[in-house]
């Protein structure tokens, strides 16, 4: 992908849970297009990353403390220079496992690590679009929230408290493109199935075999490549739609 020609006013994109899968993809996919990518991550910056902006462009945040998160808020806030946002996009995730790896269901899932993974995967990306609201206005601006096949079926290996807080931030996607949108912000959200990254569980192969017409895992890029459309003009009309990626899965 051509970068930006140098006379275009250089856009900026923050994405929270960059280190790797479809995070790491949208930061190569965004940054080969000529965009500055801020990255929020828990984790510190990777000395052995080879992205030479990211250092100075990461900000640690554990996005289950909403304190945490709200000082985050802040110090993104004094970074964008301009005063503009031109996306957001809401990737981080936390999915529990049970011992061994199994699947927490409804019955072994404690409401400490339900109350977390709804702080993380619902309740930091509003956090996150009320506090940069005013950049996002200014850039006219777009909000893509990761959603998950597992928000709309039960999946055999996404636990409870994952699928119930990814249905969660669908519908909340509806309702920020109703507010949002009114202050010419668009918000959608896109749904990735089974995708080929580090974090597959055993036994997905049986699902690629049996529910995916394509009888093919997604590849990070594929989702990257989607989140990039929403955030630029091709898609701008394009406000409260959730975008399945999961070659026919949901059919």
């Amino acid at each position: 992908m051509a970068t930006a020609p140098s006379n275009t006013p250089r856009r900026t994109l923050l994405l929270t849970g960059a280190s790797r899968g479809i995070g790491h993809a949208t930061v190569i996919r965004f940054s080969s297009a000529g965009w500055r990518v801020i990255t929020c991550s828990r984790h510190p910056f990777p000395e052995q990353c080879p992205w030479d902006a990211g250092p100075e462009d990461h900000i640690q945040v554990d996005l289950s403390d909403p304190d945490n998160t709200l000082d985050a808020i802040k110090e993104i806030r004094s970074r964008l220079e301009t005063g503009e946002l031109h996306a957001l996009v809401n990737n981080a995730a936390i999915s529990p496992k049970a011992n061994g790896g199994g699947r927490l269901g409804t019955l072994d899932t404690d409401m400490e690590t339900w109350a977390k993974v709804f702080r993380v995967n619902f309740m930091a990306p509003i956090m996150l679009a009320r506090g940069l609201v005013d950049e996002l206005k200014a850039a006219k601006g777009s909000v893509v929230n990761v959603t998950s096949i597992a928000g709309s079926r039960v999946h055999p290996f996404a636990g409870a408290a994952y699928a119930t807080s990814k249905a969660a931030l669908a519908s909340l996607t509806r309702e920020m493109a109703s507010d949002f949108g009114r202050v010419g912000v668009r918000v959608n959200a896109i749904a990735p199935g089974e995708i080929d990254t580090s974090i597959l569980s055993p036994g997905t192969d049986k699902i690629v075999e049996s529910q995916i017409p394509m009888h093919r895992l997604g590849t990070p890029d594929e989702v990257a490549k989607i989140i990039y459309v929403l955030c630029t003009e091709t898609s701008s009309y394009v406000n409260g739609a959730e975008i399945h990626i999961n070659g026919g899965q949901h059919v």
